[in-house]
């Protein structure tokens, strides 16, 4: 009964004029700023962001849920006409690309937004059943719980990052120590400012996402000049209809991609591109014939897709109810929520119901809506990827630094932006991955909150984290898993030095 009072408010606040205009734009802004190449979901959230901060709480939470999902739906279309590696859409290349060079990009195309469409449902029924008792269940933590918890999330990131641990261990501190610019916690004293006076407050999330991610992912793309196989005339109704083997072949692999989607994107640190490449992976081993794959299976395009989406959706079980964010995008709407003074975790349910239910009610309409306006505008896109890239990045530079300027009005901004986008470029090329980074920004004053609260509390006592039996637990884990993910690592990379000897020898 308590459920349909919930969906009834949630349907209240998701069916507002207001709100359905701002779930629009965000599904159809993501879905466009996928498609374009060098854009994709991180950075189409942080580009838009500082809209966020002149509307509603809950209107912004929604445009922003509504670019990040509808971003994925889109990032798969440059993926299988162009064959671009960037973002969750980079495993889709291996099978959706050579689909589309044997004629087959409108059914490949077609089949990844149903399977779109069938992991953010599940994703969707998963947050409605396990938010409130996650919620409910962490209602009882107190600091030190919360401290450990906070400590988890970021050895979840580093565990699960892509590349070098140690790398994204690196890039985690960095982040906390940004994150360390601007007043004291406890005593409201200014400190890392070095005089100037716009970092009272801290340097922005939304200034280092956009610089990070935005910034940083044009400059990576800048002189791509690769074509499209395939034309806007190609692609007609009879093209889009996949065959019965299709089908046949596609079910069970959405159903398993799904699975995996919705497993993943709970953990910290693992978000929609892990669960993404573990999708593939998983359908490649249970292949009767693995050798089809790279060269146009269709269980190598969907599986993926499908477990990408219902990561995007039940990501926001442990960011909303935990605070925790599980990837740079939930960190960015982390920032966007205690911009507006609202702090997510236990107590976000049930002090915000209206905007946690509506927001779920938003996910089913965002859905329901990129399928109606994606599966009918594919040839738009097909369209949109022949405008040369040398003029459509210069366009999307400048929005970015309009949109920068508009948080707090400082040309300082500007600067900041291009600065972590350089910097960000940089990092690439080192192979530094800036999502741990963001993590570290966004949880690093949480673990210096706790920190203190808990010291406070136990008059300086550091074994109050290990006599309090769930922050114990959760330490001893957390600190398994570390030792576990460096030790892995340095097996891997001597094996590695050893075949280099080996082979130079």
């Amino acid at each position: 009964m308590k459920f349909l009072q919930h969906l009834a408010l949630g349907i209240d606040v998701a069916f507002t004029a207001q709100n359905l205009l701002y779930c629009f734009l965000g599904v159809t802004l993501g879905n466009l700023m996928g498609v374009i190449p060098g854009v994709g979901a991180v950075a189409a959230v942080s580009i838009l962001l500082p809209v966020t901060y002149y509307i509603p709480p809950s209107a912004g939470l929604i445009m922003l849920a509504g670019l990040y999902y509808g971003a994925i739906y889109g990032a798969v279309t440059g993926a299988i006409l162009l064959n671009i590696p960037h973002t969750v859409s980079a495993v889709e290349c291996l099978d959706g690309y050579p689909m589309a060079r044997q004629g087959r990009a409108g059914v490949a195309l077609f089949m990844t937004t149903i399977a779109s469409l069938c992991g953010s449902v599940v994703g969707i029924i998963i947050i409605a059943i396990f938010a409130p008792p996650v919620a409910a269940v962490a209602l009882t933590f107190e600091s030190p719980d919360y401290f450990a918890l906070v400590i988890l999330g970021m050895t979840g990131a580093v565990a699960l990052a892509r590349g070098s641990p140690l790398r994204s261990f690196i890039m985690i501190l960095v982040g906390m120590l940004i994150g360390l610019v601007g007043m004291d916690v406890t005593s409201a004293q200014p400190r890392f400012t070095f005089g100037v006076t716009q970092f009272m407050d801290g340097i922005s999330i939304g200034v280092i996402a956009m610089g990070l991610f935005g910034v940083a992912e044009l400059i990576a793309n800048a002189g791509w000049v690769r074509t499209s196989q395939v034309r806007a005339s190609d692609i007609t109704w009879r093209s889009l209809l996949p065959t019965r083997s299709d089908i046949r072949a596609a079910w069970p692999a959405i159903a398993r991609g799904t699975f995996i989607g919705a497993l993943f994107g709970v953990l910290p640190g693992a978000g929609a591109v892990l669960a993404s490449i573990m999708g593939y992976t998983v359908e490649k081993q249970l292949a009767a014939d693995p050798s089809r794959f790279g060269k146009g299976a269709i269980e190598g395009v969907v599986a993926p897709e499908a477990a990408a989406n219902a990561a995007c959706q039940t990501s926001f079980v442990p960011t909303l109810t935990l605070g925790i964010p599980t990837d740079p995008i939930t960190a960015v709407m982390l920032g966007a929520l205690m911009i507006k003074g609202i702090s997510p975790g236990p107590e976000f349910i049930g002090a915000h119901p209206d905007i946690f239910w509506g927001l779920l009610v938003s996910f089913v309409i965002g859905n329901v809506l990129l399928v109606i306006w994606h599966i009918p505008f594919i040839r738009l896109w097909v369209k949109l990827l022949t405008v040369p890239f040398d003029v459509l990045y210069p366009v999307v530079l400048v929005f970015i630094c309009i949109g920068v300027y508009t948080i707090h009005s400082s040309v300082l901004d500007i600067f900041l932006v291009l600065l972590f986008g350089c910097v960000g470029y940089g990092m690439r090329l080192l192979r530094f991955e800036p999502a741990p980074l963001l993590i570290g920004l966004v949880l690093g004053p949480l673990l210096e909150a706790y920190l203190r609260r808990s010291m406070i509390v136990s008059h300086g006592d550091p074994l109050v984290f290990f006599e309090r039996p769930i922050s114990g637990s959760i330490l001893v884990v957390s600190a398994i898993v570390l030792a576990w993910t460096f030790r892995k690592s340095f097996k891997r990379e001597r094996a590695a030095l050893e075949a280099q000897s080996s082979g130079a020898q």
